[in-house]
């Protein structure tokens, strides 16, 4: 599978390395870093458990630290990079913030909300529409998942 930019994938990675940090937690291991010129200017991960907060979603989490990051809530020239496809509370988060650019690994087949049960991101009806590419290192993001959700089932 070929990608729009070269660096997809390593940043991708970055965000399966958050997704490991929430794993190590025992939280669903979701990761996503935002990049602003080639930079990564927000890392975040999964804290839904740990925090008792059910916004606590690793792209809010990260768009909430970009924000920080630039001084601007207006998130123009970011690439929001994320290891499962964003949910619908975290896609109008990313068409709010006015990101330019979503990349996912794993699709998202029960709650999706960019291509699997809905296409927020797409919808013509709101202000803004980002670029999206799916299925950046999308096994490596899926094993994450599976493995996960599997020792919690052997656990039970």
């Amino acid at each position: 599978m070929v990608f729009d930019k070269p660096n997809d994938e390593g940043f991708m990675a970055q965000a399966l390395a958050e997704a490991e940090k929430a794993r190590a937690l025992d939280e669903v291991p979701i990761g996503c870093v935002i990049v602003h010129e080639g930079k990564i200017v927000a890392r975040a991960y999964n804290r839904r458990e740990v925090d008792a907060d059910p916004l606590a979603h690793a792209e809010v989490r990260a768009i909430t630290e970009a924000a920080k990051a630039l001084g601007r809530w207006r998130l123009t020239g970011c690439t929001l990079y994320v290891t499962l496809e964003p949910c619908v509370m975290c896609a109008g988060a990313i068409v709010l913030a006015r990101l330019d650019r979503v990349v996912y690994g794993a699709t998202d087949p029960k709650a999706g909300a960019v291509a699997s049960l809905y296409e927020i991101l797409a919808d013509a009806r709101l202000n803004h529409r980002p670029d999206v590419t799916g299925g950046v290192l999308a096994e490596e993001c899926s094993r994450a998942l599976s493995d996960f959700f599997r020792d919690k089932r052997q656990k039970a």
